[in-house]
């Protein structure tokens, strides 16, 4: 599957990257300073990443044992703007289809393609909006918006550059969805052109992209999908001081840490091997203790009710 011409929803698995066209990776000078922990990261993402999503288990994982030491930002990349281009081997929606269908195998993170045959996006742009809307209301609930509205994408095979989906997900996370659309048509607008025009002047060239900084060191640059270990050494390096923090290994410590887990996130987070995961998972769900949903691509797994 090497990508030969740079198409952003064709996420190569050799680089790990979803690259934007005609976009150049050489930086212009922008500063960036660390915030108040002392190590920030600039995630530059977008909704409808596919590769984005396949390091979910790294970055939760990372949050997990150096979560004290750094802030996450998120900023949007802008991956699909229309269908007004053709460019390597994607001309219309259904072309992603059969690309995620493979993306999904590569990282081992469930994900159907339907949405592009059944009800595909017009753009990325309407969830871009609606994440700096949140941002605007609710900053501390960013990183749940956005899990949940890409398991509302890759999961449940839902258009999320509707309305009424963006609302579903708002209204899951306690927001007030009129303040949001209200955001949505006004303010959240101009801080995506501002990410847009931020990522522009980073140079950045595909998702995901971070930027690992500490204090007076040039940023650490993270293109694409990447073992564990370079998100690792790139906190270590930015604030040597940082120690590997112990956290519950357990399922129930895992599920209360986080709402839904992927069987390769459990696995990872875990540390079993993944058939001992999944054996375990499936024997948690057959006695009502966690509730699966299956997808031809894998499962994702949440506490039953009753829990």
């Amino acid at each position: 599957m090497k990508q030969t011409t740079n198409n952003p929803l064709l996420c190569d698995p050799e680089t790990g990257l979803c690259e934007l066209p005609g976009q150049s990776s050489q930086q212009e000078g922008q500063t960036l300073s660390p915030n108040q922990k002392p190590v920030r990261i600039i995630y530059y993402t977008d909704p409808i990443c596919s590769a984005c999503w396949g390091i979910e288990p790294q970055l939760r994982k990372l949050q997990l044992e150096y979560g004290v030491y750094f802030e996450i930002e998120y900023r949007m990349g802008g991956l699909l703007p229309d269908w007004s281009y053709n460019s390597g081997g994607i001309s219309k929606p259904s072309d992603v289809a059969h690309h995620w269908e493979e993306v999904s195998q590569h990282y081992d993170m469930p994900i159907d393609g339907g949405v592009w045959l059944e009800d595909p996006l017009h753009s990325s742009y309407p969830p871009s909006i609606a994440f700096k809307a949140v941002e605007m209301q609710a900053p501390e609930k960013t990183t749940a918006f956005m899990r949940l509205i890409r398991e509302q994408l890759f999961i449940e095979k839902k258009n999320i550059a509707r309305q009424e989906v963006i609302n579903q997900v708002a209204s899951e996370l306690q927001l007030d969805t009129a303040k949001l659309e209200q955001a949505m048509e006004q303010e959240a607008k101009v801080l995506f052109q501002e990410d847009l025009a931020q990522a522009r002047q980073l140079g950045v060239r595909g998702f995901p992209s971070l930027f690992v900084i500490g204090k007076d060191q040039e940023p650490q640059i993270i293109y694409g999908v990447r073992p564990y270990k370079t998100f690792e050494e790139a906190i270590l390096s930015a604030y040597p001081s940082a120690e590997k923090l112990p956290y519950d290994k357990s399922w129930q410590g895992l599920f209360k840490a986080f709402s839904s887990l992927t069987t390769r996130e459990f696995a990872e987070l875990s540390e079993m091997p993944r058939a001992k995961a999944e054996e375990l998972l499936q024997q948690l769900a057959e006695e009502k203790r966690l509730e699966k949903t299956t997808i031809k691509n894998g499962s994702i797994w949440r506490l039953s009710e009753k829990n």
